[in-house]
């Protein structure tokens, strides 16, 4: 070609065909997806001829079976028998400055059903010093029997014990803030309260287990 158009120089451009970079990565993406879909098939087959097949059946199986419960660590149970009233005899001692008190209140145990023993003021080292309504003091042995069934007649009196008493009368030590015994018809429902036993649960949700 000749005028406006023509070629001049030793050096011409040279022709080349376009890179084919992404045509290969996409072919080498297709191979790798192509040989780990072939090797997972072929693990499968190695699981149903080898009975690992079996095995995942049987957890599956398991997972539907139902729950059994087993009782729970604290689970109620039926409180022990308590001895009567009248098998109970209960030495009643007056702390406070009031006079009569201990009388009163042993009439009343008395009219109850509880066997009295002695009345009167209470040891110095409970005379004046006892700030609640009551203590009720007993052996070891009266903590679950004499005195659950003594502190339904005073509820807010505090319990407590002498690994060294001998016998098995418990004391009723009247403290200041004292007024008087609950309402009978109050300690008669406390005693039924104790008396009867209570309901097992059949089931919890963290004792539950699995029954197949």
């Amino acid at each position: 070609m000749g005028g406006q158009y023509r070629i001049t120089g030793d050096k011409y451009p040279r022709m080349r065909r376009p890179r084919r970079r992404g045509r290969l990565v996409v072919l080498a993406a297709a191979s790798a997806a192509v040989l780990g879909m072939l090797g997972w098939g072929t693990l499968q087959l190695i699981d149903v001829f080898t009975g690992d097949g079996d095995k995942a059946a049987a957890a599956g199986t398991k997972s539907d079976c139902g729950t059994e419960a087993s009782p729970s660590p604290g689970a109620s149970r039926p409180t022990a028998a308590l001895p009567e009233p009248g098998a109970i005899t209960v030495n009643v001692l007056n702390a406070t400055t009031r006079a009569g008190l201990a009388k009163k209140t042993a009439d009343e145990l008395k009219k109850r059903g509880f066997r009295i023993g002695d009345v009167g003021n209470a040891p110095k080292e409970y005379d004046k010093k006892v700030k609640g309504a009551g203590i009720l003091l007993g052996p070891a042995a009266a903590l679950n029997t004499s005195l659950p069934v003594l502190a339904a007649q005073l509820p807010a009196a505090e319990r407590r014990t002498d690994a060294a008493r001998a016998g098995g009368a418990v004391d009723l030590i009247i403290g200041d803030a004292y007024r008087s015994l609950a309402t009978r018809p109050a300690a008669d429902k406390a005693l039924a309260a104790l008396t009867a036993p209570e309901p097992t649960p059949t089931t919890t949700a963290k004792t539950a287990k699995k029954t197949c």
